[in-house]
């Protein structure tokens, strides 16, 4: 998501958004983009991956309500933006962002091994 009053030529590193916390893109918070520009920020990657992954929390989307990510609806569970009830992301994404910011040796993010 990009700020609003953002210049679509002249996108800089704060003008993208978690779209879960609304939190700018900085050096020191890594984001993965879904599609359609969506993206989620490393916070909000570790609180989703210990409640859905390690947890074993979360409930499947409402019909309509589709993965912020992927723009797919699934039947695994999701994970609820604190902000908005409608922007979630499912288990596979919150799964498949964890493997690529671990990946990524600039971010040294690291998923939780075991539950907060």
């Amino acid at each position: 998501m990009y700020r609003p009053g953002t210049d679509p030529e002249n996108v800089q590193m704060s003008d993208v958004l978690c779209d879960f916390c609304q939190s700018p893109w900085t050096e020191d918070l890594p984001l993965v983009e879904g599609h359609q520009g969506s993206v989620i920020c490393g916070k909000c990657v570790r609180v989703a991956y210990l409640q859905i992954v390690l947890a074993g929390a979360g409930e499947p989307a409402l019909p309509g309500l589709k993965c912020r990510l992927c723009l797919e609806d699934r039947d695994d569970p999701s994970w609820e933006s604190p902000l908005d009830g409608t922007v979630r992301i499912c288990k596979r994404c919150i799964e498949m962002a964890a493997d690529a910011m671990e990946a990524d040796p600039d971010t040294q993010w690291t998923r939780p091994r075991t539950e907060a």
